[in-house]
């Protein structure tokens, strides 16, 4: 059966980039850093999901909520900004309160009213995710918060990535995958699951050898696919 005739049970999102904007905190950076906010909110992020991959290829994990200051202080370095522990504190509590992209609450309650299983698989630790989901006024639409903690590793670790056929107790082709990075995407569809990119930048594909099973812009799109998949 392909992922285009497999009925939809359940919809999974990553967090980071999908629902909340990593860049939500560039004004607040910019504040701390006058001029520079949004080259090191970029720095900061790429440095972050870098240091999650090393991490999880050699076996070294580490809280994300750690991997993601050790970022900031990389970042902050490289661009020869000076970082007191107040800016440090304060860039790093922004992290908890990130802004959600405006489609994103409609399209959660759309999919919770069509009766779908949902939940956030993440590389952030619990604790993140609990304070991100709260700021954003999202407590009650998750069956399931799933959290690199639970397996000590991050993606595109295979381990991380069973946590949500796991949860839901069904196969992975049963799950919609949904990020809008597309190299999880992808990961997501090496791992069994029907996965989505949201390309919100319109950037190119990943080089990898394979392509998402959707790709739209805005999580209606989500919407739209899981819709037409449940039977």
């Amino acid at each position: 059966m392909s992922a285009s005739d497999t009925p939809i049970r359940a919809v999974v999102f990553d967090a980071y980039g999908t629902l909340f904007d990593v860049h939500s905190l560039v004004g607040v950076a910019d504040e701390l850093c006058p001029g520079r906010g949004d080259t090191l909110s970029q720095v900061w992020r790429q440095k972050q999901l870098q240091y999650s991959w090393l991490r999880a290829m050699s076996g070294r994990y580490k809280p994300f909520h750690e991997v993601t200051r050790d970022a900031l202080r990389f970042a902050a370095a490289q661009l020869a900004l000076p970082l007191a522990p107040s800016i440090e504190d304060r860039l790093m509590e922004q992290y908890a309160h990130l802004a959600t992209f405006s489609d994103c609450l409609p399209a959660l309650r759309e999919l919770d009213a069509a009766g779908l299983g949902l939940a956030i698989l993440s590389n952030g630790n619990r604790d993140m995710l609990e304070a991100s989901v709260r700021s954003a006024g999202m407590t009650g639409l998750f069956d399931h918060l799933l959290s690199s903690e639970s397996v000590g590793t991050f993606k595109t670790i295979e381990r991380i990535y069973a946590l949500a056929p796991a949860a839901f107790g069904c196969a992975a082709r049963e799950i919609l995958f949904v990020s809008s990075n597309g190299w999880d995407a992808i990961a997501a569809h090496w791992n069994g699951f029907t996965s989505f990119w949201v390309n919100r930048t319109g950037a190119p594909l990943e080089q990898l050898d394979t392509v998402p099973d959707h790709v739209g812009t805005t999580l209606s799109d989500v919407v739209a696919a899981a819709r037409a998949a449940r039977r």
